[in-house]
């Protein structure tokens, strides 16, 4: 996995589903949740919990975190 660390919009279904990525300015369907897990974060430096996917998005698979206080997406990784 290549490490990417960029923010990214996803988009959710109606029932909370992970419905679409946009990376780069570009949409990848998501096809599937292939693992899901909650990292707790390095509480000693401060780090939030975040909620981590890893999706079949088109041709990428992609690692997605989520972090709820401030609402953010990013991409963490991609299969190179």
């Amino acid at each position: 996995m290549k490490a990417v660390q960029q923010a990214v919009m996803v988009s959710l279904m109606p029932a909370g589903g992970l419905l679409r990525l946009v990376w780069q300015g570009r949409p990848y369907p998501i096809r599937g949740v292939l693992d899901q897990w909650r990292y707790g974060g390095r509480w000693w430096l401060g780090e939030a919990p975040r909620d981590c996917y890893l999706v079949q998005a088109d041709e990428l698979v992609a690692e997605l975190h989520y972090e709820a206080a401030p609402n953010r997406w990013w991409l963490a990784r991609i299969q190179d």
